[in-house]
């Protein structure tokens, strides 16, 4: 393969990283603490998680479309890859390791995407409405924490198994 394609390959890949696990990050060590902080008890603050999940989930689902095209097309060029599991080189079971973590982190996106979110964006309107259950309300966003930073904790872990697999 060129270089230029392959270059892109790798800046796309890179960019779609970014959004992924730097949204990750960022919403759980910045954005949700100081929210929390300042708007504790406003029901603004339903309000406002909802849009930031809202504009969150499309730009991870994209960014995990395009890792996965980008990483099919680095990964049959890398030198070290020897064929669909194959594992009888160092490079392919760390490579493994590292698609384990990705699959944990999709299916913890897709348990908040399609059960933990709904609920909660359900719980939050009727807050807002005034007829809501407070105590339900926050069990759903524990929830959603919860799940949040094991989805932070894999993608450091794909850092990690990255890292590890470029420096073979």
């Amino acid at each position: 393969m060129s270089q230029l394609p392959l270059a892109l390959s790798y800046f796309f890949h890179l960019i779609a990283t970014v959004v992924w696990i730097g949204g990750l990050v960022t919403l759980t060590v910045f954005v949700w603490p100081e929210t929390r902080r300042v708007l504790a008890n406003n029901p603004a603050w339903f309000s406002l998680l909802t849009r930031i999940r809202k504009r969150f989930v499309p730009l991870t689902n994209f960014s995990l479309v395009l890792l996965v095209l980008t990483g099919f097309i680095q990964m049959s060029f890398d030198p070290n890859y020897d064929g669909t599991l194959t594992f009888d080189n160092e490079w392919s079971k760390v490579m493994l390791l590292k698609h384990l973590a990705i699959v944990g982190m999709v299916l913890c996106g897709l348990v908040l995407q399609y059960a933990v979110s709904p609920a909660l964006e359900r719980s939050s309107m009727q807050l807002e409405r005034g007829k809501g259950d407070p105590a339900e309300w926050e069990k759903l966003r524990r929830r959603e924490v919860r799940l949040t930073w094991l989805n932070v904790a894999l993608g450091i872990a794909v850092l990690g198994f990255t890292a590890w697999a470029t420096a073979l």
